[in-house]
């Protein structure tokens, strides 16, 4: 195996031990009410390209959300209910783990970057994606953080990504305006006419934006931070929980996780070297 490889795995084992923590025991049961309503219900974001958000017809799409219709037919097998139908509740950055909390959604199927904080709200699933934080700038514009000093940069309110930014300005000693956006497609249309000189968000994001933008020639990304992906379900709920974990796992380990890759990314892109790892290594074996 070689040097970088080997690092890769290191880094991966590292988010799935942390991810993979166990919890308390579940006070409630979200298999026996699937199983007797026959409903589960998706929470899913609106405005998070290529991952979680509405297309052209208006209904739910992405990454995320086809990875989680999938877990929905091995819940289905597993629960030996047919059909399981699929309610979808549009969230948002700001009420997303409300939303689980509430029970007002089931299972959380966006972008959502797993961490120790969060995980005093919610649950997580094992790791479902590797991303990384990036700049998108102007192709006249600042290059990297250090020449953001003194300007204004934008980034989406009440996310991971958000805290990101201040904490990778403070230890890089560099003062910078943080203007918080209410959407993504929002700090587009600021970065595109003057107002902040960088937009701070998910690479994967950047790039869905960038393809969407007015003048995409004249966008581009820079600098890079890695961070794991899981689904958010139900504090507490261990068999839900293990239940999800089992669809994951064997969507991975069976390479159904390729064919939900390529629609979602395409023929011609493949995953990198660690989301490769990640999916190598995330599979649990029954």
């Amino acid at each position: 195996m070689s040097r970088r490889a080997i690092t890769a795995t290191a880094v991966i084992s590292v988010i799935i031990l942390t991810i993979g923590a166990s919890t308390p025991a579940a006070s409630a049961g979200v298999l026996d009410r699937i199983s007797q309503e026959k409903t589960i219900r998706i929470a899913y974001r609106t405005d998070a390209p290529p991952f979680s958000y509405k297309d052209k017809l208006g209904e739910p799409d992405g990454f995320m959300v086809d990875l989680c219709r999938e877990v929905v037919k091995k819940l289905a097998g597993q629960l030996n209910v047919s059909p399981l139908n699929v309610t979808y509740v549009p969230v948002t950055a700001a009420d997303r783990f409300e939303a689980i909390q509430q029970q007002k959604a089931d299972l959380l199927c966006e972008p959502t970057s797993a961490t120790l904080s969060r995980r005093e709200l919610v649950d997580f699933s094992i790791s479902t994606f590797v991303d990384g934080a990036g700049l998108m700038i102007r192709a006249d514009g600042p290059r990297d953080l250090k020449a953001l000093a003194g300007q204004k940069i934008g980034v989406l309110a009440g996310t991971t990504t958000e805290e990101a930014l201040h904490n990778s300005l403070k230890s890089a000693g560099i003062t910078a305006d943080v203007i918080p956006a209410k959407t993504h497609a929002e700090g587009l249309a600021m970065l595109e006419g003057g107002k902040v000189s960088a937009y701070f968000g998910d690479r994967s994001i950047l790039v869905s934006l960038i393809k969407d933008s007015k003048a995409p020639e004249k966008l581009m990304l820079a600098e890079n931070y890695l961070e794991p992906y899981a689904l958010a379900l139900p504090h507490g709920d261990d068999a839900f929980r293990l239940a999800v974990d089992r669809a994951l796992s064997h969507i991975y380990r069976s390479g159904e996780i390729a064919a939900i890759f390529k629609r979602t990314f395409g023929d011609q892109t493949k995953p990198g070297e660690v989301l490769q790892t990640l999916y190598l290594i995330a599979g649990l074996p029954d």
